[in-house]
């Protein structure tokens, strides 16, 4: 196992019917700002009790955060925050509304208007001095964005990730109820992130990390039994519960402590989305596949790991294990009506060279915890794919 620091300060609330306690989690005084996306958080009332609890406190609300937030929708909440004096950001939603909150709250302290400088430094953290305070009401279980210091900005049709420690929420809270309302389609993707998420800090170098492969392995487990039953019951809560808190602690950071990260598939899947538009889980579920047959045998050990521990799989030989490992999670995407092949989604020989330019572009030419998947190798995994 390798040296590591590993800090968490964020309070999580889980459980049914904790709203009402926001108001002993935010400040009597404090001015709040509250986020959210499109209009589902208003049509359920998810805004409105949230305002409840907030009881005496000044409220402004911003909505219009957009699945991918947008740098420019941002910008306008910044400002706002500004001219108000908001002291307290309140995300309520999923992932991309966290993500976007995140960016609010340290832009609003950043030291010029050149906020876009928050985005430029990787997953290298943003050196900031200040930050508003923020909170998060999880909607969407899917990217652990609340219970992490991380999220993905949208900058001149480029997605850019950032991480900062002043980005962890002070508390977030995951209440399943909240999550009874989404389409079909947001759990199938939240089910394939989160698995991913799992995937790109468990299936790479053995460092021996014992403590960090059985939570994985655990996580991983949950979802293959628990995923499937959200997706199908919307009224089995031990199920939810379950998957929510799965997906938060697939990227709380404890997984990935101490051990080599491989987030290849993220850095394609995050150009699939800016230029075609695709969710971002099912971007992942398209390109894992093929990226593990591409590179089984850099990851030899894990994914036999991965095949006996995760799927089960105790017969054969080694090679026969992990090719049945990798058909089994992609016939585990597709038993979520996520579609694994770029055909489907209008991606042809020109999309897969957009991508490829754009990577470039983008400086993703040596991705892999060994920095050695060049543009070669991307263009291979994505023909495969097709």
């Amino acid at each position: 196992m390798n040296n590591f620091d590993y800090y968490n300060p964020t309070h999580i609330v889980f459980g049914q019917d904790r709203l009402g306690e926001l108001d002993t989690l935010i400040p009597k005084n404090a001015k709040v700002m509250i986020t959210f996306g499109g209009q589902s958080a208003k049509k359920y009332g998810t805004i409105d009790t949230v305002k409840a609890a907030l009881i005496e406190r000044e409220i402004i609300e911003f909505g219009g955060i957009e699945p991918n937030p947008q740098y420019d929708t941002l910008v306008k909440a910044v400002k706002i925050c500004k001219d108000e004096q908001v002291d307290f950001v309140l995300a309520v939603g999923g992932g991309s509304v966290m993500d976007g909150t995140k960016f609010i709250a340290l832009a609003a302290k950043h030291p010029s208007d050149q906020y876009q400088e928050i985005l430029f430094h990787g997953f290298s953290p943003v050196p900031a001095s200040d930050a508003l305070t923020l909170g998060c009401v999880a909607t969407l279980p899917a990217t652990g964005s609340e219970m992490n210091m991380g999220g993905v900005i949208t900058y001149m049709a480029q997605k850019y990730p950032f991480m900062c420690p002043l980005a962890f929420p002070k508390f977030s809270i995951l209440d399943p109820d909240l999550t009874k309302t989404l389409p079909k389609e947001q759990i199938a993707n939240g089910i394939a992130d989160a698995f991913i998420h799992v995937i790109e800090q468990y299936l790479t170098q053995d460092t021996n990390a014992k403590v960090q492969d059985r939570i994985g392995e655990g996580v991983l487990k949950t979802l293959i039994e628990d995923g499937p039953v959200t997706l199908a019951d919307n009224e089995n809560m031990d199920a939810r519960k379950n998957f929510i808190w799965s997906a938060t602690n697939a990227l709380n950071g404890i997984i990935g402590a101490g051990v080599p990260q491989d987030w290849s598939t993220h850095m394609i899947g995050h150009e699939m989305t800016a230029q075609f538009g695709i969710a971002h889980g099912r971007t992942l579920a398209i390109i894992l596949p093929n990226l593990l047959r591409e590179r089984k045998d850099k990851k030899r050990a894990k994914l036999i790991q991965f095949a006996e521990r995760v799927w089960d799989i105790k017969e054969g030989s080694d090679d026969q294990k992990i090719a049945l490992a990798i058909d089994k999670t992609e016939a585990f995407f597709n038993s979520l009506d996520i579609v694994t092949n770029l055909t489907h989604y209008g991606i042809d020989n020109d999309g897969i060279e957009s991508i490829i330019t754009n990577m470039e572009k983008m400086g993703l030419t040596a991705l892999s915890e060994t920095g050695d998947l060049t543009l070669d190798i991307v263009r291979k995994i994505l023909i495969a794919t097709k």
